[in-house]
């Protein structure tokens, strides 16, 4: 059966459907090479229709230890070629059970060109017999979709505290204020720390502090930072008393505790080859990137340096402040499958910001 991608602006993609439901969702693309799962099952990606501009997909099979959560999170996945033979179709067979819509045969190069163009807009994945047949189921379900609570974050975080104990008895104990967090950022902190508390979105200050933690770790989460209700001013209040780290929409969250703003990129950066200027460490790495908005450098206060930059179009990608003890990344630095330098940036959290603050 032929399906399509419609997007609200009118432009239609014929490909084939591979099976799966219906879905609409903001349309976006990834140049990863590898890691269609943990793309899959990240949270960040709530309401998203991904675009694979790697052609081939589901060459290595499935690996659900790999997933960054437990379920999956995309309304859609489109690529050019898909692994469909007597060695293995997993991939596609563990999308079409969760019943995501699967559309292969695609132009994706044709789709990337009008997103990169012409941003990212909303569109639907629909089987259907011809073209017009699609853009009307398409229209029902874009609208529908639209009218989901604006505040993504709140609907991909947990909704109850969550505990786990950590794989270094004498590390410092972290509360993690989950804003749709990859499974990644949590192992991370865990072979770090002697505990982990996570808690939901919109927990407040004293409940957050309740369990002394030495450090707060701000994850990352889908949709727009500014719809975000609760956690900014969560953020504000602890500025300055505790360690903070945020990573992604973390990182945006914590500039606007700071008093920044934050903007929405034309297309975004989503994939594992965004080059990063570290000044905090030193260096110069990829990193893996998936995000739609960025924080304006303009807005930001004197205290607060940019000690990141995306070096493909000068975005900011970190900020730090040594007075606020607070440090913001605008990209993933527990990235799996990779790339993996950034990681080290966890030992700073923990080395430098937790560690040294106790000890001064």
């Amino acid at each position: 059966m032929n399906g399509y991608l419609v997007l609200e602006t009118g432009e239609i993609y014929e490909g084939r459907w591979q099976g799966g439901q219906a879905r609409a969702g903001e349309v976006v693309f990834n140049t990863s090479q590898t890691g269609y799962e943990e793309i899959a099952t990240d949270p960040s990606y709530f309401s998203q229709i991904v675009v694979m501009t790697s052609p081939m997909q589901g060459n290595y099979g499935v690996d659900q230890s790999v997933w960054e959560s437990q379920k999956m999170w995309i309304e859609g996945f489109i690529c050019l070629e898909i692994q469909k033979t007597k060695r293995d179709e997993s991939w596609l067979h563990k999308l079409t059970e969760n019943k995501i819509p699967l559309v292969s045969e695609m132009d994706t190069r044709a789709i990337t060109l009008r997103l990169r163009g012409g941003g990212t807009p909303w569109g639907a994945l629909v089987p259907a017999k011809t073209s017009q047949e699609a853009a009307s189921l398409a229209k029902d379900l874009i609208n529908e979709k639209k009218k989901i609570e604006k505040d993504w974050v709140y609907l991909a975080s947990r909704h109850s505290l969550e505990r786990r104990t950590g794989s270094c008895p004498q590390g410092p104990r972290v509360a993690v204020l989950d804003f749709g967090s990859k499974e990644n950022i949590l192992r991370e902190l865990m072979s770090r720390c002697s505990e982990v508390l996570i808690y939901p979105s919109r927990t407040s200050v004293s409940q957050l502090l309740e369990h002394k933690p030495d450090g707060i770790m701000l994850t990352n989460g889908p949709g727009n930072p500014e719809d975000v209700q609760v956690a900014a001013g969560t953020v504000r209040e602890l500025l300055g008393k505790i360690p903070i780290f945020g990573i992604c929409m973390g990182h945006q969250i914590l500039s606007i505790a700071l008093g920044a703003k934050t903007y929405k990129l034309k297309f975004g950066h989503r994939g594992a080859n965004h080059p990063i200027r570290d000044d905090l460490l030193g260096k110069v790495y990829m990193s893996s990137q998936n995000h739609g908005y960025a924080v304006d450098p303009q807005t930001l206060p004197p205290e607060v340096c940019v000690t990141h930059v995306n070096l493909n179009d000068q975005t900011v990608a970190g900020i730090y402040s040594e007075k606020k003890n607070c440090l913001g990344i605008q990209y993933h630095p527990e990235s799996c499958p990779g790339p993996h330098e950034a990681g080290l940036l966890f030992d700073y959290f923990i080395e430098k910001m937790i560690t040294k603050g106790k000890s001064s």
